[in-house]
């Protein structure tokens, strides 16, 4: 193989990936349009057809469709209130699918066996022997562990799910904004605002546009919007749903509470950022201490330490 051959492989092989990098950003954006309108499509037909079969009455959770519903019931009864708020938890994480609660619940309970299991195995496998006592800590605290680990994971999910949704909300709530006062209808709002906002933030265009078909196939947009707020649980979207319903309740203006509701999240993003950035320093001390400050003092003690060492061994 000569070297113009080589060089001609390498030269391609650094165009292709070139292209790729340019392209890959374009093809992430069409994937995550067509996530959002596959969940909206979904989501409509959904409450379509539970309007259809008369499933969809006033009071009614309406955040599944007619087999999730039935699902969820089954769920609900077996396990009540437990059941309820496990169900909340997935549809905050963004797992529709009905069979999340059932199976959330079971891994409360299968997994502290599982680890109380593997505790006992190590226990026995031990050379010294483990008094009852220890033993008895180590078992309480595997069941524990395996009772609070999914819960951790889901909440820990939720939180960051939450954190890209307040970080994205203020922008989608100005064009909120700008169609109300332009004339165009709250659904018609929604759904023109989820589109836009589909590229930069996929898990609000996907919530915005959940809300928009329910707002549009709903007689009762409170319900929608109460929908709107156990599925996104807390932080500027709850806010939003909130403030909607009480200028609807009161006969306010919608797009006077969308202002004023657009100052305050611009307002709560400025003082978190202020916030993390007078936390940095502290968080900065200890790499600084452990990495930065060691190489500093072998750079500036090194030559005289080398110095020294060739006086002593000159002498």
């Amino acid at each position: 193989m000569n070297q113009e051959l080589i060089i001609t492989i390498v030269s391609a092989l650094v165009a292709a990936g070139s292209f790729a990098a340019f392209a890959l950003p374009f093809l992430n954006k069409s994937e995550k349009k067509e996530r959002f309108r596959s969940v909206v499509e979904k989501r409509r037909k959904a409450l379509f057809q539970a309007t259809k079969d008369g499933i969809n009455q006033p009071g009614k959770d309406s955040l599944s469709a007619k087999d999730s519903m039935a699902s969820f019931y089954k769920l609900q009864h077996l396990a009540g209130r437990m059941g309820e708020k496990a169900r909340d938890k997935m549809l905050q994480v963004g797992n529709r699918d009905p069979k999340a609660p059932f199976k959330f619940m079971i891994a409360q309970l299968t997994l502290p066996i599982v680890l109380c299991l593997l505790a006992m195995f190590f226990i026995s496998a031990a050379e010294k022997e483990v008094s009852n006592g220890v033993t008895m800590m180590i078992l309480i605290s595997a069941g524990l562990a395996g009772y609070k680990l999914p819960d951790l994971l889901v909440k820990n999910m939720i939180q960051k799910r939450q954190q890209e949704i307040n970080l994205a909300f203020p922008d989608a709530l100005d064009m909120m904004l700008i169609c109300v006062q332009g004339g165009i209808g709250l659904e018609q709002t929604v759904d023109r605002v989820a589109h836009e906002v589909s590229e930069h933030s996929p898990v609000l265009a996907e919530e915005l546009g959940i809300l928009s078909a329910e707002m549009a196939m709903l007689n009762d947009r409170r319900q929608a919007l109460q929908d709107f707020a156990r599925r996104i649980g807390s932080g500027a979207g709850k806010s939003f749903a909130t403030s909607l319903i009480q200028a609807e309740q009161y006969g306010t203006s919608v797009s006077q509470a969308m202002r004023v509701m657009s100052d305050e999240l611009r307002d709560m993003r400025m003082a978190l950022a202020e916030q993390k950035a007078a936390s940095l320093p502290p968080k900065l001390t200890v790499p600084m201490i452990l990495f930065f400050l060691p190489a500093l003092f072998i750079i500036i003690l090194g030559p005289a330490g080398i110095q020294a060492a060739n006086v002593g061994v000159g002498g």
